[in-house]
């Protein structure tokens, strides 16, 4: 035996009204924290969204038009690639064909998979998941609840490293009914809170030799000794690539068998793109060799600084591919004084 018409309205708008109140509470506590928080993006990042979508309903229910949808969404990264998020939207501006006025709800728990790399400038995503709706009903009273099977695709476009713009489309599946609509959406959001997930083992490469410079003292002789580093990057991409992890080990092991030694890992990028971009670009660079240094081979953080030159200081033509490539680089050195 089913419920009653009013009986099952009157259970879907509490349920509605405690979710809206739950996720309502949890933006405005997430916004709130983020201003306190280290933006990043990646592993354990959440993300926050304000969307619209565009309800293309099937002709099965006798709507004179398509629905407007406005919502919002909390996601969380549980790698660099793969986003769990939960999503509610309401219906606007759909009529039956009697002329009533439609509203309805949807409440959505979907799985992205992003491509490219966390730091990206654009990131294609798919989509998949399920949802539950409840809406009105041409011709009669109460809502009509369904279970919908969604997949989906579409892009994400990052302005600095936590606003994004998002576009794309999702295909509906009605469980219960057996049609499918559609519903194009655009996004406004902010990515906070995470961090690259860890790096992938080291490839072996040959040690960079230090350059021994014989210095006299004025009571004992001593030996100058420097190690320098320098470590080259992709275009536009911020990722130590594996056949740098040598180089930054021997340099690591130097400073571990001199504690007294510190140094300043210094980020550059090419002339592709903004001033303002490749700064930020050159920050992340030079931080990632830092993590290197700290998180992967030991080096304590206090003795490890990270600064960021833009394109500021080339040491190669940017006209050709090649010149670009020797000025996408991080730099460090050090020098530690030793008795012979």
């Amino acid at each position: 035996m089913r419920l009653s018409d009013n009986l099952l309205t009157t259970k879907i708008g509490i349920y509605v009204m405690k979710l809206k109140n739950t996720l309502g509470v949890a933006i405005g506590s997430l916004l709130a924290v983020s201003s306190l928080s280290v933006m990043a993006q990646g592993q354990g990042a959440v993300e926050v969204e304000g969307f619209a979508k565009k309800e293309i309903f099937d002709s099965a229910r006798d709507f004179k038009n398509n629905g407007n949808l406005f919502g919002g969404s909390i996601g969380y990264y549980l790698t660099d690639d793969v986003e769990l998020r939960l999503s509610y939207d309401e219906v606007h501006n759909a009529r039956g064909e009697d002329g009533r006025n439609i509203k309805g709800s949807n409440t959505a728990l979907d799985a992205l998979y992003h491509f490219n790399n966390a730091g990206d400038a654009l990131r294609p995503y798919v989509s998949a998941g399920f949802s539950d709706q409840s809406i009105g009903q041409s011709g009669r009273d109460g809502r009509n609840g369904s279970t919908f099977a969604n997949v989906g695709g579409g892009a994400k476009y990052f302005f600095t490293d936590n606003f994004y713009a998002r576009a794309g489309v999702e295909a509906q599946y009605n469980i219960d009914q057996g049609d499918t609509e559609w519903a194009p959406s655009v996004g406004i959001g902010m990515n906070f809170g995470g961090g690259s997930a860890p790096a992938a083992a080291p490839v072996a490469v040959a040690a960079v030799e230090p350059t021994p410079e014989p210095v006299v003292a004025a009571e004992e002789p001593v030996e100058l000794v420097r190690v320098e580093l320098d470590v080259k990057f992709d275009f536009d991409k911020a990722q130590v690539k594996p056949e740098s992890y040598g180089d930054i080990k021997n340099l690591a092991d130097f400073m571990n068998q001199y504690p007294q030694t510190t140094t300043v890992v210094e980020g550059h990028t090419d002339s592709k793109g903004s001033d303002a971009y490749n700064q930020k670009l050159s920050e992340r660079r030079a931080s990632a060799v830092r993590d290197v240094l700290v998180n992967q081979y030991g080096v304590d953080a206090s003795r490890v600084n990270a600064a960021g030159y833009g394109e500021s200081r080339p040491v190669a033509d940017n006209v050709s591919d090649a010149g670009r490539a020797v000025n996408r680089r991080v730099e460090a050195e050090v020098e530690a004084q030793i008795k012979q």
